[in-house]
């Protein structure tokens, strides 16, 4: 299996290193997320499972960056639990999905302090 920390989207030389460091943040929390490396390994997303994590980690990227203030968690809470059920065929009740959720919340309130810094 290809490796979902491995393939990041190409990256502009003009990029702010806060925005290079909140698409990584992003994409490291996700490959660690139990969950949805067990629904990609698995293929349960179908064969196209590793592109559809991709996609999950640059949407939250896009989300994220077009926010100059903090996302409500339960936003998150839902767009993770939808993409983890219709994405990936999934239904997690682990309580991971919060987790995450917040851990995404305190990666994108400390891209919010870096940019204001």
């Amino acid at each position: 299996m290809d490796s979902i920390n491995g393939n990041h989207p190409a990256r502009e030389g003009t990029e702010p290193v806060s925005r290079i460091l909140l698409q990584e943040d992003i994409i490291l929390l996700l490959s660690r997320w139990y969950a949805l490396q067990m629904a990609v390994q698995n293929k349960w997303g179908g064969t196209d499972s590793l592109q559809k994590f991709h996609q999950l980690a640059a949407d939250i990227f896009s989300w994220f960056s077009k926010s100059n203030a903090p996302v409500p968690v339960e936003d998150l809470e839902n767009m993770l639990h939808e993409s983890m059920l219709l994405t990936f065929n999934t239904e997690i009740e682990d309580g991971s999905i919060e987790q995450v959720a917040e851990q995404l919340i305190a990666i994108h309130e400390e891209y919010l302090l870096r940019q204001s810094s």
